[in-house]
């Protein structure tokens, strides 16, 4: 039994930072009333909210999020008495820092009420001014139950109940909410049992299906031809892993199209080590065969969907002593899982080798330092750290879990005075860490086993985001040593700070219950941190030195203040110990960084210079990234010297003064007043000039009065600007100037000395050659390691053309440094998507919609009607069908096929028109349906193709509508014809289908979704999911006053709509009626810019946009999509 907790006489005490006596911390801030659409590709509103309320400095992205994942959608009361959705930040905020108050109030964590309201408003403040906020898993349950009463029905999940220390099953869905985001689960070498194999999946089935992810060490399982008790010999670990990989697959992650998060952990000595670290090459190899063969290659595609390994990612923990013979150039021992014999001996280097090799061919396996780790661990009483969580940052024992939160660095620096608040930034640490501790009190878990050991352990996860930007606007280089000290003082504030405020909440409630056991080895790690901080020459019980704080090169405000946070963690803990066995990660902050609006996650560098904004209702125009003026201002440039600097990277946004093209030169050409005015407006958010002359900008009949031909304007080859006579230089000059290089090199007036304060994570603009070396990352991650709790979720991103060795060298200077795991990715090394790093010199334009000529078809023949008598066509088809299968003469079917009729479409029908192009090669797509909706006709054209190409496409068409007609299932006709290989292929410009292997494959993929509602067949769905509705099965939502008989208490918070309300969306009765309409978004331009960085970057699969890394996942900078734990 757990040890019981007692409210403590004296709790913690809280003094005002940011909020006042005087006035309410809601009317500290000024709000906007917000329209949040968010569309596909194609420009169709997909979700859409009006009358938002969001504090004036939120973003448009920050308030979709809001609007789309963390509202609760229903059993939220209302000023009318009934119960509707949360339409206001404030109501959010309230929601979960009452939640935590409640709690922490009821269990003595506040010396005084007035504590506990100070605490409560300090929160709210730091939420709805973008400062700290917790992992999205709180944003969606967290509070429910306390403001609103919706309790719903139990999960299945289990708790410890403070006030006797007994583990619980919960009784409903909400009371004790779930805002753990990060899990590390147990493996036994069982195949039934509870805690075995087939348990797993289980286990893991519950966490996937809230959207979680999981990590296991699988190395308890025996290797192939190991004996088993019962005789006979394993079928081998691998075989398992393949289950658990289909397991996952199927699940996906939250029941979105996303899927499930995974880690696969296994130790170097296992005896099936060689075939684990090549496991995803050579699926990989299949992949590529399948693709070869004519399947879809995109990651959701038949190709990935067919092959194992593809829903986790993988790592090898690596001991030091490998590392050794590694070296000595020695062998390298595995060893069997039940008697520890060694079973096979394998050069060390070479085993190295193919760990660099599988790496660099599919950035599979990572790596994770089992020694470094364990060497750090604070619990080795309770057994060893063996796997981390999907993303690599949370680090502990088996079947334990963690909830992170992340601040915001850029909330505590003062731009004036180029100066970081520490006082500010300490104050937060406190109260987050406090917020973290509640939450394990209140949370309920998966299982019985973690919800024990996460009570017993207390694992918390608190980190932040924006070092990127702080360090840019400061004029600090990321890869410096100056840089590398700001960012480990800041690492070790917040991780000493919290470790202080553990020790604080450990004399007024007591340690961790397994505290005194771990005690010995606890204090060792804690001093080891406050060594670090001095930077000093002997550690205890480390084998690699770690990498400590530089004073020469640390501010001295920054650093007094690191070593003396140490200085107190280290003594209030050896006085009371610590309420919390770890303290902080570094987790990758995708969602929330958004909704804080932070322009770089975690210790990643920024990624572009140049970034599109996004607008209320939608749209975008392209700004500087706002870290650049005030770093240049910093750097001592006027403010003249920097609009010029500026103006070289985002351009003019005007064709006015331009070089070549200009308003002076487009008159000449023919370009009336009102036209030069469409061109300049349409540039504001363009990727390329070339994107704007085009039939949408200018419209047809000013092409035609400059004198081209609809043939000419509607090829997608054709160049506008090349035919008006201008040269590739004279193009690519204007291009610099109106639409900006997107880069600073070669920028007038800037020094040469101050371009590594600018330098990003990728390669900026099309011409940009610089970008941060693998090394600067992974010695940032080295100044930040040694002040970390768990470790940092982080991908080094490596160009395509890096070589094996640089991989093998990466890997050995992040153990070198004392990372705890490093994971790289090769740009273009999957064959998810193809690599497109070449430049394209041929400017295509905008192609209108050029109407398919409509073929005479036979007139069918009316259908005869056949007299059975008493039959029902049921009785005659299982008569017919047993008829014809006992039948070996096809005579039989030949008669049959005859009396078959084609079944005549109306004169006036109804259908849709699809244009597309497969890489560049333009093609429409008409259907024409029955009364019914169902398909029976279709037509195909090709833009610019010969005579041959075009005409067996015809001829295609006929056939296929005259098998329709003739009865011929659909499902047939897609089934045969999709993932049909042959050029053109490749990319696509469709709203729901990015990639295709023919013309063939992309009509029946077309056809499967529209018709069919296949969407397996497509890469993007037309409707995201809005989440946190309130319609999930375990959801009761009360529906009058009987049900719940608190009052709520947002009558102060909650707002009523000034006009309008909720729009839906309403649903299509038939999806292929009507054509949707091109809008001009600015999503061509943003997807471009993003292609241009990162060159096999996934589409998002809610809204279509390009992704960006997020540490280890991707992020969508559009809706805020991502995955892992955030």
């Amino acid at each position: 039994m757990a040890k019981k907790q007692v409210p403590a006489a004296g709790g913690l005490q809280f003094r005002r930072r940011f909020t006042s006596d005087t006035v309410n911390v809601f009317d500290m801030f000024e709000y906007d009333y917000r329209t949040s659409v968010i569309r596909n590709p194609s420009g169709e509103v997909v979700f859409e909210m009006n009358n938002v309320e969001v504090p004036k400095q939120w973003s448009q992205i920050a308030t979709d999020i809001l609007a789309q994942k963390y509202f609760r959608k229903a059993g939220v009361p209302q000023p009318d008495g009934s119960t509707g959705r949360e339409t206001s930040a404030k109501q959010v905020a309230h929601r979960l820092a009452n939640c935590w108050r409640v709690w922490g109030e009821k269990y003595g964590y506040f010396a005084s009420s007035k504590d506990a309201q100070v605490f409560y408003e300090e929160l709210v403040y730091s939420i709805l001014d973008q400062m700290c906020v917790p992992n999205s898993p709180q944003w969606f349950n967290t509070g429910l139950y306390e403001s609103y009463g919706i309790a719903g029905k139990p999960q299945g999940h289990y708790y410890v109940d403070p006030a006797d220390g007994e583990l619980k099953k919960s009784k409903n869905a909400y009371e004790r909410p779930q805002p753990h985001a990060c899990f590390i689960l147990s493996v036994d070498d069982d195949l039934v049992n509870e805690g075995g194999i087939m348990d797993l999946w289980v286990r893991e089935a519950r966490i996937f299906k809230y959207g979680s992810g999981v990590g296991t060490n699988y190395s308890n399982l025996r290797g192939e031809g190991e004996k088993l008790s019962g005789g006979g010999t394993s079928s081998g670990l691998m075989s398992f892993l393949k289950i658990g990989d289909r397991a996952a697959g199927a699940i996906k992650s939250g029941g979105t199209t996303r899927r499930a998060a995974k880690m696969v952990c296994l130790d170097l000595d296992h005896p099936e080590i060689v075939e684990f670290i090549n496991w995803k090459l050579e699926e990989e190899k299949k992949v590529g065969a399948l693709i070869a063969a004519g399947y879809a290659s995109d990651y959701e595609g038949e190709a990935y969907k067919t092959v194992s390994g593809q829903n986790s990612n993988n790592s090898v923990r690596i001991p030091n002593s490998f590392f050794d013979r590694l070296k000595n150039g020695e062998d390298w021992e595995l060893k069997g899982r039940m008697d520890g014999r060694v079973m096979k001996k394998v050069p060390s280097k070479a085993l190295w080798d193919q760990i660099a090799y599988a790496a660099w061919r599919c950035a599979d396996p990572g790596t994770q330092y089992n020694t470094t780790i364990n060497e750090w661990h604070t619990c080795p009483a309770g057994g060893e750290i063996r796997a981390s969580n999907p993303c690599s940052e949370y680090m502990f024992l088996d079947n334990t879990a963690c909830n992170l939160a992340s601040a915001n660095l850029m909330k505590f620096y003062d731009k004036d005075k180029n100066h970081f608040d520490v006082e500010g930034y300490e104050y937060n640490c406190r109260l987050w860490t406090v917020v973290l501790e509640v939450s394990v009190l209140m949370a309920q878990f998966p299982s019985r086993e973690v919800a024990q050991l996460s009570y017993e352990y207390r694992t918390l996860g608190l980190g932040y985001a924006n070092l990127g930007t702080l360090l840019m606007v400061s004029g600090i280089p990321y890869d410096s040593e100056e840089a590398r000290a700001i960012a480990g003082a800041i690492t070790a504030i917040m991780t000493g700070i919290a470790y202080k405020t553990s020790a604080e909440m450990a004399a007024a409630l007591g340690a961790f219950p397994r505290y005194e056991e771990n005690k010995e080895h606890m204090m060792r790690v804690m001093r080891n941190h406050r060594l670090a901080a001095y930077d000093a020459d002997e550690y205890e019980g480390l084998s690699l030195k770690p990498q400590g704080l530089k004073a020469e090169h640390c501010p001295d405000y920054m650093l007094k203040a690191a070593c003396k946070a140490w200085d107190d963690a280290v003594e209030l803990g050896e006085k009371y110990g610590y309420r919390n066995a770890q303290a902080t990660v570094i987790a990758p902050t995708g969602t929330i960084g958004l909704v804080m609006d932070c322009d770089t996650t975690g210790v990643e560098p920024d990624f572009a210079l140049v970034k599109f904004k996004k607008l209320s209702g939608g749209g975008y125009f392209k700004i500087i990234n706002q870290s650049v003026p005030d770093a240049l201002r910093n750097l001592g440039y006027s403010s003249k010297e920097t609009e010029a600097i500026i103006k070289y990277a985002v351009g003019a946004a005007s064709f006015a003064g331009a070089p070549f093209i200009n308003h002076q030169t487009l008159s000449e050409k023919g370009f009336i007043a009102e036209e030069i005015k469409k061109l300049d407006a349409a540039v504001v958010s363009a990727f390329d000039i070339a994107f704007v002359f085009n039939k949408y900008t200018l419209g047809e009949e000013c092409l035609q009065r400059l004198g081209f031909t609809a043939e000419q304007y509607n090829d997608f080859e054709w160049s506008l600007l090349e035919a008006l006579g201008f040269t590739e230089e004279q193009i690519e000059a204007a291009n610099d100037y109106v639409c900006g290089t997107m880069m600073l090199e070669g920028a007038p007036l800037l020094k040469e000395e101050h371009l590594p304060v600018f330098d990003c994570a990728n390669k900026c603009g099309k011409k940009g050659e610089r970008y941060i070396h693998a090394h600067g990352h992974i010695r940032m991650m080295g100044a930040a390691q040694p002040f970390i709790s768990g470790a940092i979720s982080k991908t080094i991103n490596l160009p395509h053309e890096a070589n094996v060795e640089e991989i093998a060298d990466a890997y050995l200077l992040s153990w070198e440094l004392g990372l705890k795991a490093c994971a790289l990715y090769r740009d273009g090394s999957k064959l998810s998507q193809p690599l497109s790093n070449k430049s394209d010199k041929k400017k295509k334009t905008e192609t209108a919609a050029e109407e398919a000529t409509e073929k005479a078809a036979a007139q069918p023949a009316v259908s005869n009607i056949v007299d059975l008598g008493k039959l029902t066509v049921d009785e005659l088809l299982e008569e017919v069908q047993k008829r014809v299968q006992a039948s070996p003469d096809t005579k039989l079917k030949r008669k049959l096929a005859s009396i078959v009729e084609r079944r005549a479409l109306p004169a006036k029908r109804r259908g849709f028109t699809q244009k597309a192009k497969i890489n560049g090669q333009a093609i429409f797509l008409r259907t024409g349906e029955y009364g019914d909706g169902t398909l029976g006709e279709i037509f195909i054209d090709m833009a610019k193709e010969g005579a041959t190409m075009r005409s067996m496409m015809n001829c295609f068409a006929i056939s296929i509508s005259i098998g329709l007609q003739y009865g011929v299932p659909l499902e047939e006709f897609v089934d045969k014809f999709a993932f049909t290989k042959f050029d053109p292929s490749g990319f696509v410009e469709h709203p729901n289908i990015k990639s295709t292997t023919s013309i063939v494959d992309f009509i029946f993929r077309v056809l499967g979704y529209e018709y069919l509602g296949r969407t397996d067949l497509v890469h993007v769905l037309d409707k995201p999911e809005v989440m946190n509705t309130g319609a999930d099965d375990w959801d009761d939502v009360p529906s009058n006053g009987l049900e719940y008989v608190k009052d709520p208490e947002l009558s102060s918070v909650r707002i009523t709509p000034s006009t309008g309300s909720v729009t839906p969306q309403p649903a299509k009765a038939h999806r292929a009626v009507q054509p949707v309409k091109k809008a001009d978004t600015g999503m061509e331009a943003v997807n471009a810019a993003a292609k241009n960085m990162q060159s096999d970057a996934p589409a998002c699969n809610v809204c279509g946009h390009i992704m960006m890394r997020s540490g280890t996942c991707y992020k969508c900078l559009n809706c805020g999509n991502q995955g892992g734990c955030s």
